[in-house]
């Protein structure tokens, strides 16, 4: 077996122009963070100290303690959510960070967008295509820069996976299967709210969205099972299978839930060879995103290490809002993948496969995304149910 590091082309390396300056005299764009649950305290906001170009100025809570606790912890403004329209004009932000429930995002993205501030949104972008739509008309008429928080495409593994299937090194890609899973606290917001808080939308997004960017191709046709595990409890299913069926006889298939062991992995067989991947979805500063790849006799390794991914994808978002370029994975990608999210939703509940029609696939994921920085280490997470239960 042989080990290798990402290919060269893949090394980090970006200019820096700017809006505000600072003592440093670099200049950083200013978010906020809209909602300060799991994902924003234990990875956002300790995740942004590693970039140069960004920097926290202020985060909307409903929860007084959280706004107590992190705003001395970050020495940011903090306000409720009854104050976020002024905060939205205030000129002191130049961005927000939205990571509120799926259901909310339209609540907070709008607004921003409208008022000229530019957002990035955790994924899934919404809970409809129409809520998609809104936002992107939202972007129009502010002017302002819609992302969707696809952090992995910013991870030089991920992008050294797809850039090697690009070329051909397992022959032409043929399936896709995937498990993502967890063990998820039956009192998280996630488990409480159906289908569009659960394990689809939530987990589901990444292998919907890694399928579609290794095979190059969007699906034409999605189908599922879902079950439940006696003795949980949560306001959806929390186990579930689903099927995409690509052009040219490609299939995809994938497992997600919340009431397994943690778990995720996925792997993709071509005319010539196979790539395994685990972990593959995961972050944090002992993750690093891993894959082999066989073919015939001959397995290579890509171990790149732990990277910061969410001060990755910040950091180039910035940089996009700073160069006043658009970013990649931009409010169509989230359209995208919340399109094949609504039809797995109508093939559960009609018990029958669901077309979806024929896009031509993006090839816009670049080399020069990538950000290979420092993790970050994360702090003591308040006020928030764990994972497990």
């Amino acid at each position: 077996m042989k080990t290798a590091a990402p290919a060269a082309v893949f090394a980090s390396g970006h200019d820096q122009g700017g809006l505000k300056l600072n003592s440093n005299h670099r200049r950083k764009i200013r978010y906020a963070v809209v909602s300060g649950g799991e994902i924003s305290q234990g990875a956002f906001m300790p995740g942004i100290s590693s970039t140069t170009n960004s920097e926290l100025a202020a985060l909307v809570t409903g929860d007084p303690e959280k706004a107590r606790v992190l705003g001395e912890r970050y020495h940011i403004r903090t306000c409720g959510y009854e104050d976020y329209e002024s905060l939205l004009h205030s000129g002191d932000i130049d961005a927000v960070y939205v990571a509120s429930p799926n259901f909310r995002h339209r609540e907070h993205t709008v607004p921003a967008l409208r008022a000229g501030v530019h957002v990035l949104l955790e994924k899934p972008m919404a809970t409809s295509v129409e809520d998609c739509e809104a936002m992107l008309e939202a972007a129009d008429q502010g002017g302002a820069k819609l992302m969707i928080a696809y952090r992995l495409h910013h991870e030089p593994g991920t992008l050294d996976m797809i850039e090697r299937l690009r070329q051909g090194e397992i022959g032409q890609p043929r399936t896709f299967s995937s498990h993502f899973l967890q063990n998820l606290n039956e009192r998280n917001h996630r488990a409480l709210n159906g289908y569009w808080a659960g394990p689809v939308p939530d987990l589901g997004t990444y292998p919907i969205n890694a399928v579609r960017h290794l095979f190059a191709s969007e699906p034409i046709e999605v189908s599922a099972m879902a079950d439940n595990t006696p003795g949980r409890h949560y306001d959806c299913d929390d186990t579930w299978s689903v099927t995409m069926r690509f052009p040219e006889g490609r299939m995809a298939q994938f497992i997600v839930g919340y009431a397994a062991s943690v778990f995720n992995h996925f792997s993709v067989v071509g005319m010539e060879g196979h790539l395994q991947a685990s972990p593959c979805y995961f972050f944090g500063p002992g993750v690093s995103i891993t894959h082999s790849i066989t073919r015939g006799s001959r397995t290579t390794t890509v171990a790149p290490g732990a990277v910061e991914q969410f001060g990755g994808q910040t950091d180039y978002f910035s940089d996009c809002i700073l160069n006043d370029r658009e970013p990649e994975a931009d409010g169509i990608e989230g359209l995208r993948d919340v399109r094949i999210l609504a039809a797995i939703e109508r093939a559960m509940e009609s018990g029958q496969p669901q077309s979806l029609e024929p896009l031509t696939y993006r090839d816009r994921i670049r080399s020069d995304q990538v950000r290979q920085l420092s993790p970050a280490i994360p702090p003591r997470i308040i006020n928030v149910e764990t994972i497990s239960g």
